[in-house]
């Protein structure tokens, strides 16, 4: 029993030195976290981040490594305070190739036609964006109403960049929702928003 015992304590004190031995050859990197809940549309200040040393295993693609990487940055959706952050969640030059798998993607500001559709978007949706029909009318004529308003399909599979805070009561202002998209849709629906309203169909 005696001898049971002792070598009990002595396989428990291996495994610990083990495990302290490990721990100690595990060299852990430096990532920036949120440090407190961010809202979609903050632009980042040193107060917003910190420091942490965690297991490179759990680092994603693109996390930010020091503050400076952050500052003066707009987030682009929400963020849990504790969370890593990356260049994906971060407006940047970047951002709507990342987004949108085109190099020459371009990120359009968009004021739908109905302001309740924005509360709907999350940041990475695809849609599908529409504009009114004009087929009732002819060259020379005016514009008629129709039973039916199949609409135009200005660019399918747009990809949300960007959605705006929740808004104050006494804030007025429709609401602009980012989309990324190839650079010749991009300029479709940036000039046709100009003169006719927008909506976007889900996928």
């Amino acid at each position: 029993m005696a001898v049971r015992r002792i070598a009990a304590v002595v396989l428990v004190g291996v495994a610990l030195t083990s495990a302290l031995i490990a721990h100690r050859g595990t060299r852990l990197t430096t990532v920036m976290v949120a440090a407190r809940d961010l809202s979609p549309g903050t632009e980042l200040v040193a107060e917003d981040l910190r420091a942490v040393e965690v297991d490179p295993a759990v680092v994603p693609p693109g996390a930010l490594r020091m503050t400076r990487d952050g500052l003066s940055r707009t987030v682009t959706g929400p963020v849990h305070d504790g969370e890593i952050l990356t260049d994906w969640r971060l407006l940047s030059p970047r951002l709507p190739a990342l987004l949108a798998d085109d190099d020459g993607a371009r990120l359009v500001p968009v004021r739908l036609a109905d302001d309740a559709v924005v509360d709907l978007l999350r940041t990475g949706d695809v849609v599908d964006v529409l504009t009114e029909s004009d087929d009732t009318a002819g060259p020379d004529e005016p514009r008629r109403p129709s039973p039916r308003h199949d609409g135009t399909v200005l660019v399918r599979g747009a990809v949300v960049a960007v959605v705006p805070a929740q808004r104050s009561t006494r804030d007025t202002r429709a609401p602009v929702v980012m989309l990324a998209m190839p650079e010749r849709d991009a300029h479709a629906v940036a000039g046709t928003a100009l003169a006719a309203p927008v909506t976007v169909v889900f996928h």
